[in-house]
């Protein structure tokens, strides 16, 4: 068996995270990571290094999306304690509003298992909030944190990492020895020949990047056509990243001025402690969520390649849209977890080989 058994495509969180949950299974020898962008990249096209990133309810209430929040949730405070300053991870104080009453089957599942989940008393909220809660969220400091995975994955587990361009699904089996692709190409997989998801599409979003070292909490308020977030990054000598926008099918990595004056009045609005002379804004950056109608695509099939006259594996895992860091280890989960029988069967031919030798 050769490290490309398994490909995963893509470099983004949800590629890495499938390539951590292959090399917990003992899987990283047969495991390749291809790649247009790696972290240290910035490009339209490479979400990630954009994010904010952080835990939150801004994701669906669908059963898929809650239970792989849970996962995530849990993984990522566990990241926290035990390797929090490497992985540019920790635990915050967190504060959620909604303009709307959220479902209840979303407030049962966030109840059953966030840290310090209280909900605000109705005599607390801010005028035009119907409900709001506390809890410890994790934040993440985003292009650190991918640059720390692929790290990990490379130089800790020793799986092979090759920047290229493919130009459809089927390239990515690189040869004969090639048994199974997970498709993580985010807003690639709307044009990617061999995929070409027509639900997929992209959700713009424009962030201000902010020294406010004097912020501690996480704060979002989520309206009906609109989030407005405060994020600590850590490990980022105090600074903040305040949003935002979710401009559905917008795809310019332009910013805007409008838009920037738009994310400080809300912010500052939400959190008063912003409205200080120590926040200074540093930067403003735009990026593209990679959406789905319907949401995430977890799911197995089988392909015909352009060689060999035999059919390959794939599995596709991307569309998450703006939960990528909070669900992505989650996704990577159930995506091996699909996948079981084609690894049982690498890992027992592998067994093989080595028994005959």
């Amino acid at each position: 068996m050769k490290s490309e058994t398994i490909v995963v495509l893509g470099a983004g969180v949800i590629g890495l995270d499938v390539a951590l949950a292959l090399a917990e299974k003992g899987l990283a020898k047969y495991t390749t990571i291809i790649a247009e962008h790696l972290p240290g990249d910035t490009s339209v096209n490479y979400t990630s290094p954009w994010a904010g990133a952080n835990f939150s309810a801004i994701s669906s209430s669908d059963e898929k999306a809650l239970r792989w929040d849970k996962i995530g949730y849990k993984y990522l405070l566990r990241l926290a304690a035990q390797n929090g300053t490497r992985a540019f991870v920790q635990e915050t104080p967190s504060t959620e509003y909604w303009d709307d009453m959220p479902s209840q089957e979303k407030l049962n599942s966030m109840a059953d298992y966030l840290k310090d989940f209280c909900i605000i008393p109705k005599t607390d909220l801010p005028e035009g909030v119907a409900f709001g809660v506390t809890f410890t969220t994790v934040t993440l400091n985003a292009p650190m944190h991918i640059g720390y995975l692929i790290e990990k994955l490379h130089l800790d587990y020793g799986i092979q990492v090759i920047r290229k361009k493919i130009p459809d699904i089927q390239s990515a089996f690189l040869s004969q020895d090639t048994q199974l692709v997970f498709n993580c190409t985010g807003n690639g997989a709307r044009v990617l020949p061999g995929v070409q998801d027509s639900k997929c599409f992209p959700t713009r979003g424009q962030v201000v990047l902010a020294r406010a070292g004097h912020v501690g909490r996480n704060v979002m308020r989520h309206g009906k056509d609109y989030e407005t977030y405060i994020i600590p990054r850590p490990g980022s000598n105090g600074n903040v990243i305040l949003g935002g926008f979710m401009q559905k099918g917008v795809s310019t990595h332009d910013t805007f001025k409008e838009q920037t004056e738009s994310i400080l009045s809300r912010t500052k609005a939400l959190l008063p402690d912003l409205d200080s002379p120590m926040t200074e804004p540093l930067a403003v950056f735009a990026g593209l969520r990679p959406s789905r109608e319907g949401g995430a695509r977890v799911a197995m099939e089988e392909i015909a390649l352009n060689f060999g006259k035999r059919k390959g594996t794939v599995v596709h895992n991307y569309g998450a849209g703006g939960t990528g860091f909070q669900a992505g280890y989650g996704m990577a989960i159930e995506a091996v977890q699909i996948a079981e029988g084609v690894l049982q069967s690498i890992l027992h031919s592998s067994e093989g080989t080595r028994a005959r030798l």
